[in-house]
């Protein structure tokens, strides 16, 4: 059972807004009734590029129906500009957070409003002429490499949290972690495929890389600096500090091995 903040209780057992604007200029669709989520957006703009009413009709979660409800309240008598500057994170804070598993329902808005305005001035919306990565829910590279970029994203379970790329069949995973190194500006390297039954706490994941470190460690010439997510940060010690192939000892000694004996989806990389 999720643990869902009092406001989003509130907005989702008395959503706000429901319905279609009659005589609506802009119109956003996201999502899908296949995938499970589905959020149609209408809005009214005004010759003053005002805001003047917000409805919307949603298929889908708790988290999906109350991010819908926010959004509505949130843009009604805004102006375009700021309302084009509302993002996820925005609509998440104002319903007093989300469960990080949720955090999509909260970017669906998003992208609904940006669906909404796109429409409204005649446009494509620039997300739509992305690359389909996830085919299961229609989810595109810009649109992964944004949430990435915007939310600090670390690992490819947060990717899913926050795209829900990945969260069908599993067969973009390993394009998921390609767009995740490169939003960080590593170089992409083959990976194994993710056995799904791995999950791991943080606190476990680091005292598994610790343990394995201990006993491979030779007279203590690497040190753990940082995890965060699928992200490893070490330092070399000693001579290998100034060691010219000390890349090619994270790459095919180090991160080898806290792959084969942690989990495969770790990516380690020197502290600069």
């Amino acid at each position: 059972m999720w643990e869902y903040t009092d406001k989003v209780n509130e907005h989702f057992m008395n959503p706000r807004n429901v319905g279609q604007v009659e005589n609506a200029n802009g119109v956003g669709e996201v999502g899908s009734l296949a995938c499970g989520d589905a959020l149609k957006l209408t809005i009214h703009v005004n010759d003053e590029d005002i805001i003047t009413d917000a409805k919307f009709k949603t298929f889908g979660c708790a988290s999906a129906i109350a991010s819908s409800s926010a959004l509505t309240e949130m843009v009604k008598g805004m102006k375009l500009e700021e309302a084009e500057k509302i993002t996820n994170e925005d609509i998440a804070d104002f319903l007093g957070g989300l469960p990080k598993e949720k955090m999509h329902c909260s970017v669906m808005g998003r992208e609904a409003l940006e669906a909404a305005i796109a429409n409204y001035r005649g446009v494509i919306l620039p997300m739509a002429e992305g690359e389909v990565v996830c085919e299961c829910f229609g989810v595109t590279d810009l649109e992964i490499s944004r949430a990435i970029q915007e939310s600090n994203l670390r690992s490819v379970e947060e990717i899913t949290n926050f795209t829900k790329a990945g969260g069908g069949c599993g067969k973009c995973e390993d394009r998921l972690r390609d767009l995740l190194q490169a939003s960080v500006n590593l170089v992409a390297i083959p990976m194994q495929s993710v056995n799904k039954e791995q999950k791991m706490t943080t606190l476990q994941k680091i005292k598994k890389i610790e343990e394995v470190m201990e006993r491979e460690k030779d007279d203590g010439d690497i040190e753990l600096i940082d995890v965060d997510g699928d992200f490893v940060t070490v330092s070399l010690l000693g001579a290998c500090r100034s060691c010219q192939k000390s890349e090619t000892t994270i790459k095919q000694y180090v991160e080898k091995k806290l792959r084969e004996q942690v989990i495969d989806t770790l990516i380690v990389e020197e502290a600069k």
